[in-house]
């Protein structure tokens, strides 16, 4: 963006201003839009909200019955990386790394909905966990950012 001129000039300190408020915000988003699907997925809460509310046992057998085996070393994962690392990429704390297991968890649900419901979202399908993905893909990328816990105590990886 700096190499390109802009048609008005006098916007390109407004958006220096926003970018790093815009990236953290867009970073919050990201991580903890899984924890409210994870408490419904798990925890049995948010009825009625398209996907069916679980147990802790109930996502088991669901991975069982795909063929992700076994089921309970996946569905651990699964809840460590809802519960613990999409709220550290909201806060930018361990960005790099907390990103890396929610990336390869959107990805592999991406896969599953685009095998078994096709493209569009509101048939369950691959586009809204592809974008998910592609938005923890950015934050897996460029870290935490200017407003990030890794910022604010000195270091990433």
């Amino acid at each position: 963006m700096a190499d390109t001129p802009l048609i008005l000039p006098a916007l390109g300190a407004a958006y220096a201003a926003l970018a790093p408020w815009v990236e953290a915000l867009l970073r919050f988003i990201v991580g903890m839009a899984m924890v409210p699907h994870g408490i419904r997925m798990t925890m049995g809460r948010f009825k009625n909200t398209g996907g069916p509310p679980g147990t802790l046992d109930s996502v088991v057998q669901m991975y069982d019955r795909k063929g992700y085996r076994p089921g309970r070393f996946w569905a651990y994962c699964t809840v460590l990386t809802q519960f613990v690392a999409a709220p550290c990429v909201a806060l930018g704390l361990l960005t790099r790394p907390m990103a890396l297991p929610l990336f390869v968890l959107l990805v592999l649900s991406a896969y599953d909905h685009w095998k078994y419901d096709g493209y569009f979202w509101n048939k369950s399908g691959v586009e809204y966990p592809a974008m998910w993905a592609a938005g923890v893909l950015y934050f897996l990328v460029n870290g935490g950012g200017a407003i990030s816990l890794d910022r604010l105590i000195g270091f990433e990886f």
